[in-house]
C-alpha cells in the first residue's frame, strides 16, 4: 500500500498521521489562530516534532455555510505557507486542501506532493485531469453540494450503500485521468446528519471493497462536540476514541488537529491485531 509523493514512497500499510494547518481565518476550530510567518513555522514545526507524517495545507475553510473564498484569495492564501514551511522543512510532506485544479497545479509545482479534493472532482471539472498529469496522490473525499449547501442534503436511503456507489464513480473517473495513487475519505460531517456520521463510522470497513487506503478526518468535529453537548475545544478525548475506532475499522491515515495524541493512538493500536 505505496504512494508515491514526488520520488519518496510511502507506506500506509502501517497507519499514518496527517496535521492539519489551516491557513483560513474562519476553520471551525482554530480559524486565523496562525495569522503570521512565525505562527505558521511554530505550528509546523510542533506537528512534526511530534510525528506528523503528512501537513495538509488548506485556505478555503470547508465548514457548513462557510463564506466562498475566490480562487485568487486562495492561492495567495496558500501559496506562500507552502513556500515557507518547505523553506525551513524541506523533508515535508505536504498535502493541500483544494478542490480548484488551478490551486492544484500551482501549489504541487511549489513543493507540495498530495491534492486533498472535498468534492472528487465534482466542483472543478478539471481537476482530474490536472492531479493524472501532476501524478500526484490523490485524497478524494465524500461530499453533496457544497460547504454552503450540503447541510440540506442529507436525505439518503442507504447512506453507505450510496456512498460506495459514489466512489466506484469517482474512482473510475480518477482512473481514466491517470491518478495512480487514490486514497478515499468518507467525509465525516459533509452532508451528514449526527446519526448518519456513527452509522459511517460503525461500517466503515465496508469501504475496504474499494481496497484503496482510507483516511478518517474526525477531528474535534461537530459529530463529537454536539453528542457530548460541548464544543470544539473540548473534543480531544472525543477525537481519540473515534480514532481508536477508526483505526480497528481500517483507516490508514488519521487527519487531526491534535498530532501527539494521534500519533500515541496509532502506536498503542499497533499493539493489536487492527
Amino acid at each position: 500500500m505505496l504512494i508515491n509523493c514526488k520520488g519518496k514512497l510511502v507506506n500506509l500499510a502501517t497507519p499514518k498521521v496527517m496535521g492539519i494547518l489551516n491557513c483560513t481565518p474562519d476553520s471551525f476550530f482554530d480559524g486565523g489562530k496562525y495569522k503570521n510567518e512565525k505562527q505558521l513555522l511554530q505550528q509546523a514545526e510542533k506537528m512534526l516534532t511530534e510525528g506528523a507524517d503528512f501537513i495538509d495545507v488548506g485556505a478555503y475553510s470547508s465548514k457548513p455555510n462557510a463564506e466562498f473564498v475566490s480562487e485568487d484569495e486562495e492561492l495567495k492564501r496558500i501559496v506562500p505557507v507552502v513556500e515557507l514551511v518547505l523553506k525551513y522543512f524541506p523533508e515535508t510532506v505536504i498535502s493541500v486542501d483544494t478542490f480548484r485544479a488551478k490551486v492544484a497545479k500551482t501549489t504541487i509545482e511549489a513543493g507540495a506532493a498530495i491534492v486533498n479534493d472535498i468534492s472528487a472532482g465534482l466542483l472543478d471539472e478539471n481537476i482530474l485531469e490536472t492531479v493524472g498529469k501532476l501524478k500526484a496522490p490523490y485524497i478524494m473525499m465524500h461530499m453533496r453540494g457544497t460547504p454552503q449547501t450540503m447541510v440540506k442534503l442529507t436525505d439518503y436511503d442507504d447512506i453507505v450503500q450510496e456512498m460506495l456507489f459514489y466512489f466506484s464513480q469517482r474512482i473510475d473517473e480518477a482512473y481514466k485521468h491517470g491518478i495512480n495513487d487514490i486514497i478515499i475519505d468518507p467525509g465525516f460531517g459533509f452532508a451528514k446528519t449526527l446519526q448518519q456520521n456513527y452509522e459511517v463510522l460503525n461500517k466503515l470497513e465496508l469501504f475496504k471493497i474499494t481496497d484503496l487506503p482510507l483516511l478518517a478526518g474526525v477531528s474535534r468535529k461537530s459529530m463529537i462536540y454536539k453528542l457530548l453537548k460541548n464544543k470544539p475545544e473540548d473534543a480531544l478525548n472525543g477525537t481519540t476514541v473515534l480514532n481508536t475506532v477508526a483505526l480497528q475499522k481500517g483507516a490508514k491515515i488519521l487527519r487531526v488537529h491534535d498530532v501527539k495524541e494521534a500519533v500515541e493512538t496509532v502506536k498503542i493500536m499497533m499493539n493489536f491485531e487492527l
